[in-house]
């Protein structure tokens, strides 16, 4: 009974954050980005009342939706949602998930030289050949390694910002009094939810656990909360290094560095490292229940040993992106990527996909 009601309500949320962590906020730049740079109050009224907001009520037409026409994978939702104009959505993915895997490459190669000594090139290597083999390994051991690394996560996350409090609380405090609200704290709040929902393919292979409505709309609610609560429990912390941590690549890194602790410095890092495999393997699983859907429809089966083999493939194009630079991936392909997606799957959710729902429930 736990193992059912862990399934249908708290899974999705578990994958969401998995997959959402390393694009979304590992490095902290992202809620820099997005958060932070309009002011410690502004950003926190955007992460809370628009993000978070956004992610709930999304997530939980998206699982109704996915749940009801047993829709798990991203070409089967996209055909049932924008019919033949599906193949719009599978653009803006690849584009996102190359953008995303850019990030990922970029940060576990740097990730490994600047903190382990390790090579540029050996930190890739080593995270391509972990997602390759959690690929192969298919669905259901990805969801085991997905939850219970996000269970790590959340531990790592809440160790930091108790830490962070106990340094910095009256800085912190001080920094929240001042009120301060810049221009465009709501239209990034906005952008922020918008870009991440590149990552919803990533988690529908999991919905198939859900069975009422009830569970659909409860499931994604949580996993709104539980995608955000640790970049919450991050900029809380992080706000103890306002405004000087703004100019920073890697502001974690920042803000660690102040705490003073380097065995929780080194957790982190290794725990980081974990996040970009959760993330590199959501995405690159997603495109491949995705091939496994096409192949299904012509009565063959995808071959076992392909799932890997697209992984790499995947991941060395990520690279390609990465030259770009961290910053410059996230301020620009980040943003132009929200749009995109608010264009071919936030509207129409909410208009064809909810009109769906309705009417197969008059019908049913």
């Amino acid at each position: 009974m736990k193992s059912s009601f862990f399934k249908r309500y708290l899974l999705p949320g578990f994958i969401f954050q998995s997959v959402v962590i390393a694009g979304g906020y590992g490095t902290g730049r992202e809620i820099i980005q997005y958060f932070l740079m309009y002011g410690p109050l502004g950003g926190l009224l955007g992460m809370i009342f628009i993000s978070t907001v956004m992610w709930s009520v999304i997530l939980a037409v998206t699982f109704e939706f996915s749940r009801l026409f047993k829709a798990y994978d991203y070409r089967t939702f996209f055909k049932q949602l924008l019919g033949k104009y599906w193949f719009i959505f599978e653009i803006m993915y690849l584009i996102g998930m190359l953008l995303v895997l850019g990030v990922i490459g970029a940060t576990a190669g740097s990730l490994m030289r600047d903190n382990f000594d390790i090579p540029y090139m050996a930190g890739v290597l080593l995270m391509m050949a972990v997602v390759g083999f959690l690929t192969f390994r298919g669905s259901s051991f990805i969801e085991k390694f997905l939850a219970s690394w996000s269970i790590i996560l959340y531990g790592i996350y809440a160790i930091i910002f108790v830490a962070a409090v106990y340094k910095f609380g009256d800085v912190i405090q001080e920094n929240f009094a001042t009120g301060e609200i810049k221009p465009g704290w709501w239209q990034n709040g906005f952008y922020y939810a918008f870009y991440n929902f590149t990552v919803i393919p990533a988690v529908l292979f999991c919905v198939r656990h859900i069975e009422t409505r009830k569970e659909a709309v409860s499931a994604g609610i949580l996993a709104g909360v539980l995608g955000i609560f640790p970049g919450f429990l991050f900029y809380i912390a992080v706000v103890s290094q306002y405004p000087e941590v703004i100019s920073e690549e890697i502001p974690m890194v920042y803000l660690l560095n102040g705490i003073g602790s380097k065995i929780l410095t080194i957790v982190f890092q290794v725990v980081l490292f974990g996040t970009l495999i959760e993330t590199g393997t959501g995405f690159i699983h997603a495109f491949n229940e995705r091939v496994q859907s096409a192949f299904k429809s012509k009565a063959k089966e995808f071959p076992q040993y392909m799932r890997p083999l697209v992984a790499i493939i995947l991941l060395l194009c990520g690279l390609g992106a990465s030259t770009f630079g961290l910053v410059a991936l996230i301020a620009k392909g980040y943003l132009y990527l929200g749009w995109g997606i608010f264009g071919v799957f936030i509207i129409p959710l909410l208009t064809i996909g909810i009109y769906k729902l309705k009417h197969h429930s008059q019908q049913a």
